[in-house]
């Protein structure tokens, strides 16, 4: 293969193959199609030929031509919309008002907002209000049971979805045991257990006035009890007093119970 000799200052260097030299003029052509600085940091010298010390944005628009190529821009450059937060984060299958906190969701128009479930089922909300650019407002009517995903998109295309399910849709605890009177009992003498049941629960408390005097509330996961003897009275009385049954999602239902004492020939060991 032809070689020359590549001479500088009268300093003849190695011999190398012609086909080796390179044209050292970049042209718009010998650019890449896409160039991808999203994680590159690039410096402009001090003083560039022709622009000086001084730089601004408008020399370097004009003599800078991207017409036919990609620039892409790192992703904080770009103002996609995040999601910090919603409230409440569980709901019933009732129609229900969530807000969604977080950036960017833009100074004017309504954003769209679906709620995806774990299963990937797609359920939009049935309003949304953009309240501010860091606030959303939606109301939806979840019928399955489970978690959801919150997804919000901006008109401009711009989008974000929450990486965890963030929403839990939940049937509150149901009481099966109904509500108001438990039974007269004879108030001398130990009761039989009397047993509260309601679906879901996994807790339950006395949360108005108390089951005392010798009884003993002791609670279940989907039931609680009162054993015991009374010895709060000495004369026939009802108590009053309501219990609160809670499920693994925090959700509660309150009932309202009577218990009542007889003493005498009419007591009796009765439970309605």
């Amino acid at each position: 293969m032809a070689t020359t000799k590549i001479k500088s200052g009268g300093i003849t260097a190695a011999a190398v193959e012609t086909a080796a030299i390179k044209d050292l003029n970049v042209t718009v052509a010998k650019l890449p199609s896409a160039v991808d600085i999203s994680t590159k940091t690039v410096t402009l010298p001090a003083s560039v030929g022709g622009l000086g010390t001084g730089i601004t944005a408008a020399q370097l628009t004009s003599t800078l031509d991207l017409s036919t190529h990609t620039v892409t821009l790192p992703a904080s450059a770009i103002p996609y919309p995040t999601i910090s937060g919603i409230s409440p984060t569980v709901i019933t299958n009732a129609t229900s008002t969530i807000v969604i906190t977080g950036t960017n969701f833009g100074a004017t128009g309504t954003p769209y907002v679906d709620l995806v479930s774990s299963a990937g089922a797609i359920t939009p909300a049935a309003s949304v209000t953009r309240n501010s650019a860091t606030q959303i407002t939606i109301t939806t009517a979840l019928s399955v049971d489970t978690t959801y995903y919150i997804r919000v998109e901006l008109g401009s295309g711009l989008a974000v979805r929450t990486s965890s399910a963030l929403l839990t849709v939940s049937d509150e605890p149901a009481w099966v045991t109904g509500s108001g009177s438990l039974g007269t009992f004879a108030g001398v003498g130990a009761i039989s257990a009397i047993t509260l049941t309601c679906t879901d629960a996994t807790s339950f408390a006395v949360t108005t006035n108390a089951v005392t005097g010798g009884l003993t509330f002791t609670s279940g996961v989907g039931s609680a009890t009162i054993t015991g003897t009374q010895t709060a009275h000495s004369v026939a009385a009802t108590d009053s007093f309501s219990v609160t049954a809670t499920d693994a999602q925090a959700q509660t239902a309150v009932r309202a119970f009577t218990i009542s004492w007889s003493f005498g020939a009419t007591g009796g060991a009765q439970f309605n």
